[in-house]
């Protein structure tokens, strides 16, 4: 048996936003950011700048979207986008070979398909939402879309905190987006509904981008992130955070110096459902990872050399390994 692993984590640390408002204060938002970038692959960001008021209002409306007919569901089910957008019934997917138990809307960052006759086909990936009837459920398109908004900022500032956190300056990812109006970024709505006598409301797996910001939407627990020595550790909600995570493809460019950690929600227990919004940052459409190189100070590379592999991992959908996964991570 392997000797445990003294940079190991048991609960996922909280980082204070507001500290990189100071230069006083930045570089010790930059040290606990790099730590939990290598060590953790998951971290708590509070005192963020996307609204309250605007995440209270979503939260509002999100059990009134799932009470929505199921006819108007189906009327915006992802079957009728090729951007795989819309609604998924409960039950759609399956991990490990085993039912989810969620249900859930795609909505995207807004952005009209650029693809026309002669494009390649990848460019149909990218284009509009589908929205549900606006007569049923007033002012929620507009409250969603401001709220993406300004994740979508967040999460380009914060990738420039993870560059310089890494001795890249903070350009040094700059490279993998493209020019605003071709960027689009995925955003999922997701009830966790209770279900007697079964846990997997999502399975183990690794997130395949670069970065998620999940607001978690409800007070119940669920998620749970498996550190190197593969037990399991609770995420419960923190008010007024984000939970952010790292992506295979950002472990990835960074030859596996920011750390993808596998994780899992189980099926909420009492009586109500569990709600979620995960927001899935994506890089640019026309960005092949393998075309750009980093170079990270040798102190970077010392920190990722002492943390050790993952001893074990119930996931199945990427290889634990960063030097593994390569082909399947493009």
């Amino acid at each position: 048996m392997a000797a445990p692993n003294e940079s190991d984590f048991s609960s996922v640390p909280v980082i204070d936003y507001s500290l990189i408002n100071s230069p006083e204060t930045k570089p010790e938002f930059l040290s606990q950011l790099r730590n939990a970038l290598v060590n953790v692959g998951f971290l708590y960001l509070s005192n963020h700048p996307v609204s309250q008021a605007d995440i209270d209002s979503l939260i509002g409306y999100i059990p009134k979207l799932f009470a929505l007919p199921q006819e108007a569901k189906e009327a915006i089910q992802m079957a009728n986008s090729e951007h795989f957008l819309g609604y998924s019934r409960l039950g759609a997917e399956l991990t490990k070979g085993a039912v989810d138990q969620r249900e859930q809307f795609d909505f995207a960052t807004r952005h009209e398909s650029r693809w026309k006759e002669g494009d390649p086909d990848h460019y149909r990936l990218w284009g509009p939402s589908q929205w549900p009837d606006e007569k049923l459920i007033p002012g929620f398109r507009d409250v969603m879309e401001r709220y993406l908004e300004q994740v979508e900022d967040l999460s380009y500032k914060f990738s420039s905190l993870i560059s310089e956190a890494f001795g890249l300056g903070p350009d040094g990812l700059s490279v993998f987006y493209d020019t605003p109006e071709l960027m689009q970024h995925r955003s999922k709505i997701v009830q966790y509904p209770v279900v007697q006598g079964y846990d997997q409301g999502v399975g183990p797996h690794y997130d395949a981008g670069f970065l998620t910001f999940l607001l978690q939407a409800s007070s119940h627990r669920g998620l749970q992130v498996q550190n190197l020595a593969g037990e399991w550790i609770d995420a419960p909600p923190i008010p007024g955070t984000f939970v952010v995570n790292l992506g295979k493809a950002l472990e990835f460019v960074t030859e596996g110096v920011a750390r993808a950690t596998s994780h899992r929600v189980l099926s909420p227990k009492g009586a109500t459902p569990r709600y979620s919004v995960p927001f899935f940052q994506n890089i640019g459409l026309n960005t092949r990872l393998t075309d750009h190189v980093l170079t990270f100070p040798p102190e970077i590379l010392a920190l990722r050399d002492a943390r050790g592999a993952v001893a074990a991992t119930d996931c199945t959908s990427y290889s634990s390994s960063p030097t593994k996964h390569r082909t399947s991570s493009l």
